[in-house]
């Protein structure tokens, strides 16, 4: 058992080594602050969350300082039991950012405290964290996120203590070797930092990794799908324009497909109903398409039974002719209630139009040479219209969405 003096203690095996260690005191205390060098090895990544924006990460974190007061001669180095740790001091490094974090004791507790001959420690610990990650979604699926997991202490300032990594980039393992189900890890590099807190100017360590999203499983999940519903919508501008029932089926099926299809993608993200996404924009120009091809059927249908019912034969009037002709053609046409006309005796004056009824005269014809401009005269080559420029659109929509979420 360990002698307890106060604030000292003694290490079994190690008591006159450790006579007077005070654990609550850090080495070089009053002096110059403590080198803690640092390396990670990550176990695993899991559970990457878009919703909660959060990675949980089991890293096993190696940490290293020297303590003076622990040299003894020889070259040996020594693996203490684990709860000897308790007898030591040790720096009080945590994971900032961190949502949830807790070390795996099964069977004991996972922590090993190694000595060496010139007062070196090694400390690691198996940490399972859950980590903030500030996400941009907009161009998901097709979307890199950097993320980082960062080391400081809590409570021990630069002046008490410096981080450092223990071999820089190669300070970090097995993230290379990690495989995530739908990110691959593109690349990590280390830093070191120093935070400006309202305690001191704390230093600490970042790690940032680059993950990349794999997009072929939304491929196969949402844009095929959509591509096709759109493409099974042009099937009825091959059906002609009689077949109602027919055209009509093919065009609210698909709508009503392509908005179930539309619900389920953004049920998987509820919580990020927020963001305008890169595949919310695609199912968006599907749909479009769709409800579009629904429309040209209307437009068609509607134009067709205009022109097959009865018209109305609209006589059209010259002005100028109305002027410049007989006052006998005059008397077709304009019927005067008050006025009697003597085939000896004509006052033109009478017969002038009024100004109001020649800018109405002239408004309308001008309506009707307008509305002739936008009168389908055969219905059946909005479908023959159709058949070209739906799948040239929807391809040059395509072209110019992909270069730009995969390039941009």
């Amino acid at each position: 058992m360990p002698n307890n003096i106060g604030d000292t203690v003694s290490l079994p095996g190690f008591e006159n080594l450790t006579e007077g260690y005070n654990k609550y005191l850090r080495p070089y205390f009053g002096g110059k602050p403590v080198q803690i060098a640092l390396s990670l090895d990550i176990a695993s990544i899991s559970s990457i969350s878009e919703s909660d924006m959060d990675y949980t990460t089991t890293i096993f974190l190696w940490q290293r300082w020297v303590d003076p007061r622990l040299v003894f001669h020889g070259n040996k180095s020594f693996t203490l039991d684990a709860r000897l740790v308790e007898l030591l001091w040790v720096p009080d490094t945590y994971i900032m950012e961190s949502k949830r974090s807790f070390l795996h004791d099964v069977t004991v507790g996972n922590r090993l405290i190694r000595l060496f001959s010139n007062g070196t420690v090694l400390y690691a610990l198996r940490i399972t964290s859950t980590v903030a990650c500030n996400m941009d979604l907009s161009k998901y699926p097709m979307d890199t996120q950097m993320c980082k997991l960062q080391l400081a202490s809590w409570g021990y300032d630069g002046n008490d203590i410096v981080f450092t990594w223990f071999r820089g980039n190669d300070s970090v393992r097995g993230l290379e070797k990690l495989r995530l189900s739908q990110y691959t890890v593109e690349r990590y590099y280390t830093l070191v930092t120093r935070s400006q807190q309202e305690t001191g100017n704390y230093s600490r360590l970042i790690l940032h990794f680059e993950l990349r999203r794999n997009i072929l499983y939304f491929i196969l999940e949402t844009y095929v799908p959509s591509t096709l519903l759109v493409i099974l919508s042009w099937v009825s501008f091959w059906i002609t324009l009689d077949s109602v029932p027919a055209r009509t089926c093919i065009g609210v099926t698909t709508v009503l497909s392509m908005t179930t299809l539309m619900i389920g993608s953004r049920t998987s993200l509820s919580k990020m109903n927020c963001f305008i996404k890169a595949i919310d924009v695609y199912l968006g120009i599907c749909f479009s398409f769709i409800f579009g091809a629904l429309v040209e059927y209307a437009i068609a249908h509607y134009s067709l039974s205009q022109k097959d019912g009865p018209t109305k034969e609209i006589e059209e009037v010259n002005i100028t002719n109305m002027f410049n002709g007989s006052v006998t053609s005059y008397k077709q046409q304009i019927s005067f209630a008050s006025i009697e006309i003597s085939s000896d005796n004509v006052n033109y004056d009478d017969l002038t139009m009024k100004t109001h009824d020649k800018i109405r005269f002239v408004l309308r014809n001008k309506m009707r040479k307008i509305i002739s401009y936008f009168t389908i005269q055969n219905p059946s080559n909005v479908d023959h219209y159709s058949k070209l420029l739906f799948p040239l659109f929807f391809m040059l929509v395509n072209v110019v969405y992909w270069v730009y979420y995969l390039y941009f």
